[in-house]
């Protein structure tokens, strides 16, 4: 700063020597210049001593200003590149389609894309397309969080890994041709993985997204095991808010009329809806059952421990239980009601037919009284 302000003094002192010209002027031999001379001169001086206190980088030393200031610029870039060079980001598309997929005929077909199991868990498959159709050359094993992948699983989920939306449907074809019960209106969520390799931790959440030091095959059969089953128990919880909204309007109708009109038929097909999706969720989906890869690794573990924290399974499992308490309740309520009626026409069945015997009774007691002669 020093050398800036004294720079800064010597070139306006340089300037102004210039400014003035003093080898046209006359001499100052004669002590009889005028006033003017002495003013033009005095604010001449006074001009001198006019500048700035504040620092003000000198032009001899801009060029090495800017110069460093361009190393800063270009030191900051390069560290913002960097860093997006080594997050990589990885998007997750889950799917429910239908109730029952055949995971033998499938693999069977697809199984030069078949990652080996590593846990005894046969409701999933998982599938590395090494060879995408969307892509031209195959990845190299140093990027091997590039490969598409996909895990299916038997109760109708499928999750895609790296895949984009317009190649959603080549994929999923190949789950439509071996499921059956398959839904007139497909179920989606989707979330996101960021792989980071100089994370300090093995996982690290975020909204809507987690962030892994690595990304294996393992991590993905964890991701998808917990995304299958949310998506999944969403479509039972809708299936069950249906039967609820049905028992719903035969209360409300009760509550104006003081009965209720229902089938027996239909009643039975209700009561076999709710207890086929209570088996379906615990079951087929498997929602309470310790994943073989988590309890062999702990970092496998906390992932899974976070994301179905994340996503509430067990909470939304307590609601879709609660929800299922009270069709039942309704249930047996009905039940009772129709079996009351039974037994209601059982009685009055066997009213009509006593009197009808004791009718016929009377009958023969006065006919044989008539005709017995006095």
């Amino acid at each position: 700063m020093g050398r800036w302000r004294a720079s800064l003094v010597i070139s306006r002192i340089v300037y102004a020597s210039k400014s003035t010209n003093f080898n046209s002027s006359p001499p100052l031999r004669s002590p009889n210049f005028s006033l003017i001379s002495k003013k033009s001169y005095r604010s001449q001086f006074l001009n001198l001593r006019l500048f700035s206190a504040l620092p003000f980088p000198s032009p001899y030393y801009t060029e090495d200003f800017d110069f460093k200031s361009h190393d800063l610029n270009q030191n900051q870039i390069g560290e913002d590149v960097l860093k997006n060079e080594e997050e990589v980001k990885i998007p997750v598309k889950a799917f429910f389609l239908c109730t029952s997929v055949d995971l033998k005929n499938l693999q069977a077909e697809n199984s030069r894309y078949v990652i080996p199991a590593t846990s005894r868990s046969t409701n999933s498959i998982a599938l590395r397309y090494l060879e995408s159709p969307f892509q031209a050359g195959c990845a190299s094993e140093e990027n091997a969080s590039r490969y598409p992948y996909m895990v299916i699983f038997q109760y109708g989920s499928a999750v895609l890994f790296n895949v984009e939306d317009h190649e959603v449907d080549f994929y999923l074809q190949t789950v439509r041709r071996h499921a059956s019960g398959l839904l007139s209106e497909m179920r989606k969520d989707d979330y996101a993985i960021k792989e980071k390799p100089s994370l300090v931790e093995d996982m690290q959440g975020g909204p809507d997204y987690i962030v892994l030091k690595n990304l294996d095959a393992d991590s993905i059969r964890i991701i998808g095991s917990v995304l299958g089953q949310s998506i999944a128990l969403d479509y039972f919880v809708s299936q069950v808010d249906g039967m609820v909204e049905e028992f719903a309007k035969i209360n409300r109708g009760m509550e104006k009329t003081g009965t209720f009109t229902m089938h027996r038929k239909k009643l039975f097909q209700l009561v076999g809806k709710a207890n086929s999706n209570l088996a379906d969720v615990i079951l087929k989906v498997g929602l309470f059952e310790r994943s073989e890869i988590a309890w062999r690794d702990a970092k496998y573990a906390q992932i899974l421990d976070y994301l179905r924290e994340e996503y509430e399974v067990t909470q939304r499992f307590g609601n879709l239980d609660f929800k299922l308490k009270f069709v039942e309740h309704n249930i047996h309520f009905l039940q009772e009601v129709l079996q009351n009626r039974k037994s209601d026409l059982l009685e009055w069945c066997i009213i009509v037919l006593l009197s009808i015997e004791n009718v016929i009774s009377i009958y023969e007691i006065v006919r044989n009284s008539v005709g017995t002669p006095v």
